[in-house]
């Protein structure tokens, strides 16, 4: 499809804003606020960047290629449904229980001190996420949250972040936990090493990507005694790891998108 200015590819949200081949249409309300050959662009697109949560969905529905994935954003900041998911597709996951309120005195029916909470949703970088050693805990937790999302304690000093573009993992790194602070993540102190990343790590958070379709994701995983666990997905990951790096994951979609690796036809050729 050739379009204005001689750009290739249509974008709705921003994220690959000022990359010469993407023309970044911007995310309006109302599709009709689209002037008459926007729409004509959106129409002719056999391939939709970043369409965002609002448009994701009509998108899919129309039989249009989006990247990300529909489930990508369906799932996003969802802990309940990520959960659901994961034991569906019988990924390894911490043993995971949610109570709604009238159930609330189930919890430590299940669960001994010490274990996890956290809140179900809009809880990334850390927040949200509570070591729960006692009753008092376990009460100040239940005042945050009518649906208690609650984990066992899986004893860890790191966990592995690994970055993937439409499957393809082109980043990973430890994240250490801050002493003190039983979280790893990067907002909550933790540090990142680049030394000795398990390739097996890896090859699970891959093979858990493309069994859940979270195809622009940051992958979290855990190792204890031998085992593997896939913590949670964060759509909205961070650039710390990138940056320290020296990747621009602009440029990582841009290469890929001329590459012909996400396009159309592309996006369904997934080597498992």
């Amino acid at each position: 499809m050739v379009m204005q200015g001689g750009k290739q590819f249509i974008a709705l949200g921003s994220r690959l804003l000022n990359i010469p081949e993407v023309l970044t249409l911007g995310v309006k309300p109302n599709f009709l606020d689209y002037t008459p050959r926007e729409r004509e662009l959106i129409d002719a697109a056999n391939l939709i960047l970043f369409p965002t949560v609002g448009y994701a969905q009509f998108f899919n529905t129309m039989g249009k290629t989006i990247f990300p994935s529909l489930e990508t954003y369906l799932y996003a900041d969802e802990k309940i449904m990520q959960t659901t998911l994961f034991y569906l597709q019988k990924i390894n996951h911490p043993r995971t229980i949610f109570y709604y309120p009238r159930h609330h005195n189930d919890i430590l029916k299940n669960f001994a001190f010490p274990f996890v909470g956290k809140i179900p949703r809009r809880s990334a970088q850390g927040r949200g996420v509570f070591l729960i050693r006692n009753g008092d805990d376990l009460g100040k937790y239940l005042s945050l949250t009518k649906i208690a999302y609650i984990q066992e304690y899986v004893p860890h000093e790191k966990d592995l972040r690994v970055i993937l573009i439409n499957y393809d993992p082109v980043l990973a790194y430890w994240r250490f936990r801050k002493k003190g602070n039983f979280r790893a993540n990067i907002f909550q102190g933790g540090r990142i090493s680049f030394d000795h990343i398990p390739l097996e790590g890896i090859a699970l958070a891959r093979k858990a990507a493309i069994k859940c379709r979270f195809d622009d994701v940051g992958m979290d995983l855990i190792q204890h005694k031998n085992n593997w666990y896939l913590i949670e997905a964060n759509m909205k990951y961070g650039r710390k790891g990138l940056q320290m790096k020296g990747l621009d994951i602009k440029q990582l979609i841009r290469r890929k998108l001329l590459s012909g690796e996400i396009s159309s036809a592309g996006r369904l050729r997934v080597t498992h």
